[in-house]
């Protein structure tokens, strides 16, 4: 692993320079044009490049965004050297400097180690997946099906749900069923998954009946947010 770390690490390093000379003015991008696609995050030649899930086109990346995409995609690189990157940027076609075409990253929803997750059939159902590890195992899938809440030696609930919008890119989650007061909260903030070492767009915070779970959140391919 340090192997693989190493090797994406030097290979990025001008551009890595390039981000720090230029992470002191950030800028505020238009979504406009936009699209979210899954892939694959490597390094080339100095450069940072995205394959989608699939496919054999290369992108060149720029982090407009400034999302540090380029220090996450380093700190949890396996011995493949490769990371999965569900992301959001603006997609040019072009055939300059052997690449595919280029990408003006915005910002990431997910990133990690393993690249098994371009292989997922289910992530284009989901509306949102939440999960994590406090203060024990538990995972909540909701989907235009319902809510699928998953918890250590408990039994599987599967119910509608209601989803309010908040202030500030919050969402909440909530439903009653079987004696059960379910609430779930998201916030737009980085989160490590201690489990996995995912590295996901926001928090979260499940309360069941006032017991409260805390873990990490990203929405599913059924959102485009």
């Amino acid at each position: 692993m340090r192997v693989a770390r190493s090797l994406l690490c030097c290979a990025l390093l001008p551009l890595f320079a390039g981000c720090q000379m230029f992470a002191s003015t950030p800028t505020q991008p238009s979504t406009a044009g936009m699209t979210r696609m899954q892939g694959v995050l490597m390094g080339n030649n100095g450069q940072l490049l995205f394959q989608p899930c699939g496919e054999q086109r290369h992108y060149a990346v720029t982090d407009i965004g400034h999302t540090g995409v380029l220090q996450e995609a380093d700190g949890i690189v396996g011995q493949s050297g490769q990371v999965y990157a569900d992301v959001r940027g603006r997609f040019e076609a072009s055939k300059t400097g052997g690449m595919d075409g280029t990408i003006d990253l915005h910002q990431f929803y997910r990133l990690e180690r393993s690249t098994a997750s371009c292989k997922d059939p289910n992530f284009k159902l989901l509306t949102l997946r939440a999960a994590g590890q406090d203060p024990s195992q538990w995972e909540l899938r909701a989907s235009g099906k319902g809510l699928e809440l998953s918890r250590a030696d408990q039994p599987k609930l599967a119910v509608p749900y209601v989803e309010e919008q908040l202030p500030d890119g919050r969402l909440s989650l909530s439903t009653e069923a079987n004696g059960l007061r379910v609430e779930l909260w998201v916030a737009p903030q980085r989160c490590v998954d201690p489990a996995t070492g995912s590295v996901q767009q926001m928090t979260a915070e499940l309360r069941v009946n006032d017991q409260p779970y805390r873990g990490c959140a990203y929405f599913g391919g059924a959102r485009d947010d």
